[in-house]
Parts: structure tokens; sequence; C-alpha cells
């Protein structure tokens, strides 16, 4: 895990005066213990309902969620969901006071699929135990779903009115296609920000204090190219060069040899240098380095000998699947293997296409990806969503670290930031990497937190709409 950091824009004149009374009204005032209770009432019911690809739930959900903002006071007229294929969109509007561009908030309804005999609990039944809510999508991504609700929920109650709209979207899909992901991202193009409940969040340590936060600015490019070598075939008895297995063998060896060029971006410069502190010994000495200077290759070959901090200088990519022959007896017509591949920021799915053929060195090899693989940079560490974010970070933990962070797979933003929306991940989560089980058996999140999560949502809003 590596990390991110930013600042704020200057309001003039009334609006400034207006904006810093309501900073400080809103500072002033935590939520109660009844916001925190709906809050928790909110995920555990989030839970109940079994999101997963296929099952047709997520517009009965959406319905939920918008029924506890209508009691709040949203009108008919501030919610729109829209179904698409099993799934839906949720898309709830604060009206903002001006035609300024406005701040979106990206989180999903969906989840990935959990099987009950595999779990110690029910996964769709939320389950209060020892601290902690557990069930399937408690931590990805219904936790910070139910924090924005309900903190939406209490910005109506307020009579908050800010200075640029902010839009609740929901996706459907994010675990899977991201078909609502797309369709949020050309509807809502345009707008000012993302803030994506998805990304970022902070760490605690075993004892249950907090280490430091991320703020996601960036995620590499998945990416999936197949491989494919063929040849006539014939009878295995008489084996011939062309062997397909063989060829594609030799191809990925050379693939599994070769190392992408370093890079190095703003956000990884900055993440990288203050990561370096909180690492430590050998590695975060080079990591320092590398973030003063990322021609020191000696730098670069320390920190990509970590598995876990590779991708943070380079594209990496690997096979993970292959598969070849149609007989036991039969020389094989034709061997496939999968690449997976995660591509910095800013590089092109062409360029590492063109990169593969390179490396693979067979001129009969045909190398394909998904044409609908989107591609995105990061986004600029603003000064606005730094400051916005470090303010509210702090007030939970006076003087956390609050560090940039470029992810080494995707989220939503991916989509947002293709289509020129810059977007951050400005989860409210803090939790230990042990409890960390999203996608996993037995996911939960603790229950502690929820106070603290509330009032930072709360704080980012209100520090950002009123800009």
């Amino acid at each position: 895990m590596i990390w991110e950091i930013g600042m704020r824009r200057i309001i003039g004149g009334t609006a400034l005066a207006l904006a810093l009374a309501w900073s400080a009204a809103a500072s002033a005032k935590p939520p109660t213990p009844a916001q925190v209770d709906q809050a928790k009432d909110i995920l555990k019911k989030s839970i109940g309902y079994q999101t997963v690809e296929g099952r047709g739930q997520t517009v009965a959900y959406a319905e939920y969620l918008a029924s506890v903002l209508k009691t709040a006071g949203y009108a008919d007229s501030d919610i729109v969901i829209t179904p698409i294929g099993n799934t839906a969109t949720l898309e709830v509007t604060l009206k903002g006071t001006t035609d300024a561009k406005p701040i979106l908030i990206s989180v999903h309804m969906d989840v990935v699929e959990a099987k009950p005999a595999d779990w110690q609990r029910d996964p769709f039944t939320a389950v209060e135990e020892n601290g902690y809510i557990f069930g399937r999508g408690a931590e990805d991504n219904k936790y910070d779903l139910s924090m924005v609700v309900a903190t939406l929920a209490r910005l109506k109650q307020e009579g908050y009115k800010p200075k640029r709209s902010i839009i609740l979207a929901a996706s459907g899909d994010e675990e899977t296609a991201m078909i609502t992901t797309r369709a949020l991202a050309k509807k809502l193009v345009g707008a000012e920000m993302v803030l994506n409940g998805d990304g970022g969040g902070g760490m605690l340590g075993p004892d249950n204090k907090p280490i430091v936060y991320t703020l996601q600015a960036g995620e590499k490019t998945y990416a999936d190219f197949q491989v494919t070598i063929t040849d006539p075939g014939g009878h295995s008895s008489a084996p011939t060069p062309g062997n397909p297995i063989y060829r594609l063998s030799r191809a990925l060896v050379r693939l599994g040899d070769y190392k992408f060029p370093n890079m190095i971006n703003e956000l990884t410069r900055a993440s990288l240098a203050a990561a370096s502190k909180q690492v430590g010994g050998e590695v975060g000495a080079a990591m320092a380095r590398y973030a003063a200077d990322p021609h020191d290759t000696a730098a670069a070959e320390v920190i990509a000998s970590k598995p876990e901090y590779v991708g943070q200088i380079r594209t990496t990519c690997t096979a993970t699947m292959a598969s070849a022959g149609h007989a036991e007896n039969a020389l094989p017509q034709r061997a496939i293997a999968n690449v997976n591949c995660r591509i910095f920021p800013g590089i092109s799915i062409d360029a590492v296409k063109a990169e593969l053929t390179k490396v693979i060195a067979d001129p009969t090899a045909v190398i394909t990806v998904d044409p609908d693989t989107t591609a995105s940079d990061a986004s600029p560490l603003r000064k606005d969503v730094v400051d916005a974010v470090t303010k509210a970070v702090r007030a939970r933990y006076p003087g956390l670290a609050v560090t940039p962070s470029m992810s080494a797979g995707a989220t939503d933003s991916l989509h947002f930031r293709a289509a020129g929306i810059p977007s951050y991940g400005v989860a409210s989560l803090f939790m230990r990497s042990e409890d960390g089980f999203a996608h996993g058996l037995n996911e939960r999140v603790p229950v502690a937190g929820i106070g603290g999560a509330l009032d930072q949502w709360h704080s980012v809003l209100t520090e950002l709409g009123s800009k």
C-alpha cells in the first residue's frame, strides 16, 4: 500500500464569510447517537440485499436507500434510479445555490459472490459481534455507501445548502463489467470532481491506533491480453517443430524475464517519498532515493524485489491462465495464455500491446485485448481536495499523516478519470490490516469508527461543497 497529499482554493467576499460560518458551526456538532445508530442500521439493512451479479436485487436496494433520503426530506425529483440490465444506478442530488460544476460521490451498490456454506455466519445477514459488523459488502463497499447516505440525510435535515450541487452517483456493477459506471461517467461528464468512497482510507495498528490515512488519486489500468499460437497439428507420433505449446512456453518465459521500464509521476513521487518514512529500512531508503531520482536503477530494483511495491514503479504483466491441445494423442493446434497487466497511469493499451508483441517475439502469435478496456491517467494532487480531507481526518486523529496513493487495482474512478473528471479516493473506513476481508470470508468492519466516519464525510462535503 502506498499513499498521497494536496491543498485548497480561496473564495471571496460574502461567500467566504458564509462558508466559514457554516464550517465553524458544522465542525462544532458531532453526529448525535441517533445519527450514528441510523448509519449502523443502514449498513446492516444494506448487507441483507444480495446485490451479487445476476440476482436482480440492486433496484430494490437502490429503492431502500432512496426511501431513507426521502424520509430526510429529499424530493422525488432529487432521486433517479435507472435499471440497466440486471442492475441499476442511483443518483441523488443535494442541490447547490449556484451553477458551479457539481461534486460527485462515487460508491458502488454491488458485491462479489459469497457462498454461505463457506462462511461462519450467513454472509447476507448482518451480524454485530465483538465490536464488528459481519457480512458480504460490509467493507466493500456498503460501509462508505451507508455513511454517505446517512450524511446526505443529515445535511438535508440541517438545511445545508452547498454552493455546488452534491450528487451521489452509485453504480451497480463495479465488481464486474462496470457498465453502470460508464453510463454515470458519460451522463455526469463535466463535473468538478469525484469523491470516491471505494478508494483510500485509514489504517489502524494492532492496538487500534491510527497509523496513516491514504488519499487515492490514481490507479493502474486493468487489462487482460490473450496470446494465441496456432499450428495445423497432427498425430502425436510425428512431432513437429511448430508445436504451439512449446512456442507459447518459450514466449511466456521471455515475458517472465522482462521488466517494463521504470516510471514516475507527480502522484507516485509524492507517495513514495511519504511511504519511505512509514516503511523504513532498506526498502524505505530505496523509495526515498527513487522519488528523488527515478534514474536510480539500484533503488528501483530494491523496490521491485518486494511484490507489494513493484507495481508502484512500473507496469506489470504476468501470465495467469493457459490452455492448449484438444486430444491426448494429437499435436496441439492451439495454445492460449491470458496475460494480466496492471498498466501505469497515462500509458495506453496499444503501447502495452506493442511492448508485449516485442517481448513475446513470435510473429505468428496473435495478441488480443477486450476493446472495452479503458485506460486513465492519475488525477492532479489538488490543494483544495487534500486540504479538505486532511482537515477532516485530523479532526478524527490529530496530526495523522495523510499520504498519496496509487491503487494497483481498478475502481469506478477509472471511468470518471477517463472522462476527464479528477477523482479522489476518500473512504472514511479506518481498520486494521488483519481485519481486511473484502471479497473474502467473514468480511467485517469495526463498529467503533462509525461516528468518526460520519464526521469525516460531513466535513469533506461541507468544506468542498461551499467552494
